[in-house]
């Protein structure tokens, strides 16, 4: 007999319903209005009533009932020590394009699992190929209205998904979009493009069969596939070239032109990559249409310009002197490099630099500021002068902790360097303020 998930209390927000009920960390929620809770998602769509009434243990054994009137939304203010409230579902494909697959042996254990989970869907904004998604699954979904829910498309002939994803009912997976779709649930999509396999006629053909959802698919990423040097024995794919990335961009921006004219939204998108790649200006802002697709790379570079030019033009400008070093990658060197040189201008006695680190780790084919590793970034600053400080993104490291890919600690790097290390966040106002070393207010 399977073993009845406990959800243990981790942490009560201050000032939050928790706490004034005088739940504490240790206590284990049971039940939501008599109804015991399944996951994460239960507990969303239980909790949202104005009047509630819940089951509690106490680590002595105690149970407390209590009541609780609230506005319908609010939340209680209770993080669970598994955040997911039930086990993570891993993948059961086996895709050609596997960034994981492509990891070397000897990382930390956790960056091998392969989660393809609905609810981390609607929690975190993962991406998920809807195959390990049953139909309770999707029913729960348009039940409690859990969006929106991002999915992995890559080809929309059936065969071809089957062929990328590794798994025969991948196809037939595509048919649960049909049934969010009809149910009005808001779905946002995403591509990962593949040279030779689910580019060309096929992306023209994934592109004319996917804008059918509109409007509740409010969004489609294209975004090119990363290959490490770890692929013995994997698919064999190719990066693009220049001349492909103009190809990817021009019939991007063919649909675009088309669908902004019928539903005044451009729909689908290219990702950063493509443009640095191809050598293209990065569009205008109005073009991301609120910037929907942020974290797959689509407007990142638009939005951090305009940021600091926003930032910038309040600014009077000063003879600060300061001597700085920004550490990124070889793809977003150039972009820092020429926001560099508009500080300057207000800020003539500033010197930045920025250096453009070469992924030795995973290859030189990637070049993403977020997979540089501890040990490339020690090995390739060790004999610059690195200034007072040195800068970088938040994206290099993992979520709320200070460590890279490669489990080296900002402090171990710091200390190899002989250099503060400042984190910085992603946003413009971060940026500059780190720059001019600045408090953030």
């Amino acid at each position: 007999m399977k073993k009845v998930k406990e959800h243990v209390i981790k942490t009560i927000e201050p000032g939050s319903i928790a706490e004034e009920l005088e739940l504490e960390p240790g206590d284990v929620l049971v039940s939501v209005n008599g109804q015991p809770v399944k996951d994460v998602f239960d507990y969303r769509y239980l909790i949202n009533e104005e009047y509630l009434e819940i089951l509690v243990r106490k680590p002595s054994g105690e149970e407390w009932e209590l009541e609780i009137e609230k506005e319908y939304e609010d939340d209680l203010g209770i993080e669970f020590e598994n955040g997911m409230m039930d086990d993570y579902r891993s993948c059961s494909n086996k895709c050609i394009f596997c960034f994981i697959d492509q990891l070397p042996k000897g990382m930390r254990d956790t960056l091998y699992f392969k989660d393809d989970d609905s609810r981390l869907s609607f929690l975190q904004g993962n991406y998920v190929t809807l195959t390990n998604m049953s139909d309770a699954d999707v029913q729960r979904i348009i039940t409690y209205r859990m969006e929106p829910i991002n999915i992995s498309f890559q080809a929309m002939h059936p065969e071809l998904r089957c062929q990328m994803l590794h798994n025969r009912f991948a196809g037939e997976a595509l048919k649960k979009v049909d049934r969010f779709y009809e149910a009005g649930i808001i779905m946002n999509g995403q591509i990962v493009l593949c040279k030779g396999v689910n580019d060309g006629k096929e992306l023209e053909y994934s592109i004319e069969q996917l804008v059918k959802y509109l409007p509740y698919l409010q969004s489609v990423s294209v975004v090119p596939v990363g290959l490490t040097r770890y692929r013995d024995g994997l698919y064999p794919l190719m990066p693009f070239t220049k001349e492909d990335a103009c190809a990817v961009l021009a019939l991007i921006h063919s649909w675009q032109e088309r669908l902004y004219k019928e539903y005044g939204n451009h729909f689908i998108h290219a990702g950063d990559e493509w443009y640095l790649l191809a050598e293209e200006e990065i569009p205008a802002e109005d073009s991301y249409d609120g910037y929907l697709q942020l974290e797959n790379g689509v407007g990142m570079i638009r939005l951090l310009r305009e940021e600091v030019h926003e930032q910038l033009a309040a600014l009077p400008g000063d003879d600060r002197k300061r001597h700085v070093t920004i550490a990124t990658g070889e793809l977003a060197a150039p972009i820092l490099t020429g926001l560099g040189k508009e500080v300057k201008e207000k800020f003539p006695k500033l010197e930045l630099q920025v250096k453009a680190v070469k992924n030795e780790f995973f290859g030189g084919k990637i070049t993403v500021a977020g997979l540089l590793t501890g040990q490339d970034l020690k090995k390739q600053l060790a004999d610059l002068n690195l200034g007072e400080e040195l800068l970088l993104t938040e994206h290099m490291l993992k979520s709320g902790e200070r460590v890279f890919l490669d489990d080296v600690t900002v402090e171990e790097l710091s200390g190899a360097l002989q250099v503060p290390i400042t984190i910085v966040k992603s946003d413009g106002k971060s940026f500059l303020d780190a720059v001019l070393g600045r408090s953030e207010n």
